[in-house]
């Protein structure tokens, strides 16, 4: 009998980086790196207005991108963008509504108002085409649903917060006008322009890529170290932290779970579903963190801490899915992508995995 054979010890490093995101693994540093070096007094004011360009940069970059003929033809599969947009505006703030009840138990009144913030957000761009290609799904349709409802949140998300979280809530013109002169005005901006660069975001469209990653990981280190300039960590007990951590992942599970069976029950084909499980469940960290600041001014610390957290969760908890979805299983049923022309052979597990 021949003896099992382990791993050698050098060998560890190299399966450690095959088994965690790279991008997952730049987020968790930076925000250790916000914790241990957060930035303040006059550095502070830099890197913040570094990130409001970065910000604006990666809404530019969006609208040159984004192919006026696609988003037209997009306008085609207008129940996957229905289905998408309820499950981002409708099914997300009636649970943040249902948390609001665990306030006075698990969260404090500022987490809560953070919480049903959270799930008022739009959804996100870059991680749900990442998500959907890694996954060999619908990537047009990932493109169209993610922009159209960033689109959508610059007055939606307002609204909305004003409505359900009432007097805590800054809303105005001018608020309304800021957020739209920070995201709407540079993805105008490349809609415009894309004429004479849309050739060039295709040709470097890896380096631009890593040019979308790092603006989000800018935005984070802000908002972590306004975080620890603020002591928004030492006002909130590990207790605390925990049920929010319990809350947002509960938030991810409900979401995943509900757009996977109705995407299957309303007859979507296999990549039509991988592309509404991933942009009716991610929220954008890019979006939402300018509206905080504009919605809630100097006390949007607490507020933007439960949409981090979810942040974090849903790249990590998703990034395995989309691995495991595009994972080839020699017992499962080959699928033809019309998308990516090759033969898929889905592996099921879980019963929510069914359909896939």
């Amino acid at each position: 009998m021949k003896s099992p054979s382990w791993p050698w010890p050098w060998s560890w490093p190299g399966r450690l980086r095959k088994a965690v995101d790279p991008y997952v693994a730049a987020l968790l540093g930076t925000v250790a790196l916000a914790a241990l070096l957060p930035a303040s007094g006059r550095a502070a004011g830099a890197v913040e207005g570094a990130a409001d360009i970065a910000i604006g940069l990666l809404f530019f970059l969006y609208g040159a991108r984004l192919s006026t003929r696609e988003a037209v033809h997009g306008l085609r599969q207008w129940k996957l963008h229905l289905l998408v947009g309820a499950s981002t505006f409708v099914l997300f703030p009636l649970l943040g509504l249902a948390v609001g009840g665990l306030a006075p138990f698990l969260l404090t009144d500022r987490l809560s108002t953070g919480v049903l913030f959270l799930c008022v957000v739009p959804s996100t761009v870059q991680s749900s085409i990442t998500l959907t290609s890694t996954a060999r799904g619908n990537v047009p349709a990932a493109i169209c649903a993610g922009t159209y409802s960033s689109l959508a949140g610059m007055a939606v998300t307002p609204l909305l917060a004003a409505w359900l979280i009432g007097s805590r809530v800054g809303f105005s013109a001018d608020g309304l006008l800021s957020i739209a002169t920070q995201l709407l005005l540079p993805f105008a901006a490349g809609q415009c322009l894309r004429r004479w660069i849309g050739e060039f975001t295709v040709r470097h469209r890896r380096t631009l890529g890593l040019l979308d990653r790092g603006a989000i990981l800018l935005v984070v280190y802000t908002a972590f170290s306004r975080g620890m300039t603020e002591g928004i960590w030492q006002q909130i007990t590990p207790v605390r932290l925990l049920a929010l951590l319990g809350v947002a992942a509960t938030l991810l599970a409900v979401a995943l779970v509900t757009t996977s069976y109705a995407a299957r029950r309303l007859g979507f084909g296999r990549e039509d579903r991988v592309a509404i499980v991933f942009c009716g469940s991610n929220k954008s960290l890019a979006t939402g963190l300018p509206m905080a600041a504009v919605l809630f001014g100097d006390s949007a610390g607490p507020v933007i801490l439960p949409l981090m957290l979810y942040h974090q969760l849903q790249l990590m908890v998703c990034t395995v899915i989309s691995t495991r979805w595009a994972r080839p299983s020699s017992g499962s049923t080959p699928l033809t992508s019309a998308h990516t022309a090759t033969p898929l052979k889905v592996r099921l597990s879980t019963s929510w995995y069914r359909g896939f």
